[in-house]
């Protein structure tokens, strides 16, 4: 049985998104307990169903738009706050949270600790490419400002999460940049080209946004501040493509005629530009599984966080993380002390 911490106070449609998506989950997998923390006041009026469903009381809460320091300092005892603790005394296997994101990374960071060896942990977003398969973009916001060998970090992770996750046996790896040539890029994106060739990855070299959704890379990495303004973009196209697609068909008749021969299509390519579909974003880097979901999670997504969440636990992905980088600073220490002994 695997148990996830749910914060049930966390998202703009909480508690009844979250709710709802813990009762759906737990409907359709047996091997899933949910702890929902939060205001039981709140929480048990919306519950259908108990079975697989444990609820932990707490009146706090932490603001969608609350600062992240303040909430790590004065609100230990929130929903958020329980949720990690439970966590970190192994009450539970993960967490899912919908909640304040800059909260959740911080609470994640002081109260799980961060993997050996990882300086800056990183979230990971996944988007279907038109290979059929998945692309993984990290860092996609948890740190706006980044070294070159916090990028390299970011790369070796998402290398663990890929083959751990998505059973990539050896993902191709680059780095978003502004162009494919190696003249291109800054020098954040330079430096950290040059130490990734060095690395036993299957390092590809410079990659563009449109990389992402192409297939051509497995893992994009990037700073966050980078990383989040692709994010952003690519979900303001989706929506858009959506919209005038809807716009469209409503102003002929002849297109309605054409929309019912093709409904079946247009609700497949719906369902995967849905980030609900998805659920969440892994937060790599911290010691314990973490889902970081949408502020505008509806019950779907949060039945597909946890559901993540649980898999991520089952394939042993923090293991795999810690495995990995592990491997990566061995390998880098018998570098130096080689070199060392040639000098």
């Amino acid at each position: 049985m695997v148990r996830i911490a749910v914060d049930g106070m966390g998202g703009d449609y909480a508690p009844s998104a979250i709710v709802q998506g813990a009762e759906w989950i737990c409907r359709e997998d047996r091997d899933v307990r949910v702890i929902l923390v939060g205001n039981e006041k709140a929480i048990k009026p919306l519950l259908k169903e108990t079975r697989g469903i444990e609820i932990i009381h707490t009146p706090v809460e932490v603001d969608m738009g609350e600062s992240p320091s303040i909430a790590l300092r004065k609100k230990r005892d929130s929903s958020m706050g329980i949720a990690f603790e439970l966590v970190k005394n192994k009450e539970a296997h993960g967490i899912v949270t919908a909640g304040n994101s800059g909260a959740a990374m911080a609470f994640a960071i002081f109260t799980l600790g961060r993997i050996k060896s990882v300086d800056r942990p990183a979230i990971a977003t996944l988007h279907p490419n038109i290979k059929g398969s998945i692309s993984v973009l990290i860092d996609a916001g948890g740190n706006v400002d980044c070294k070159p060998t916090h990028l390299v970090q970011f790369a070796i992770m998402g290398d663990a999460f890929a083959r751990c996750v998505l059973g990539i046996p050896s993902p191709k790896v680059g780095v978003l940049s502004n162009g494919e040539e190696e003249s291109k890029g800054n020098e954040l994106t330079r430096e950290t080209h040059g130490l990734l060739k060095g690395l036993n990855l299957n390092y590809i070299g410079y990659v563009e946004g449109t990389d992402m959704y192409n297939g051509n890379a497995d893992v994009v990495v990037s700073d966050g501040f980078v990383g989040n303004v692709a994010l952003k973009i690519s979900e303001g196209v989706a929506d858009s493509i959506i919209a005038l697609l809807k716009e469209g068909i409503e102003k002929k008749f002849t297109r309605k005629i054409g929309y019912i021969f093709l409904k079946d299509l247009f609700s497949e390519i719906s369902r995967k530009l849905d980030f609900s579909e998805i659920g969440g974003a892994p937060l790599l880097g911290v010691d314990g599984v973490t889902v970081i979901c949408h502020g505008k999670s509806n019950g779907k997504a949060i039945k597909n966080a946890i559901g993540m969440a649980k898999s991520f636990v089952e394939k042993r992905l923090n293991e795999s993380i810690k495995e990995t980088i592990s491997g990566y600073d061995a390998l880098q220490k018998k570098k130096e002390k080689k070199r060392w002994i040639i000098f």
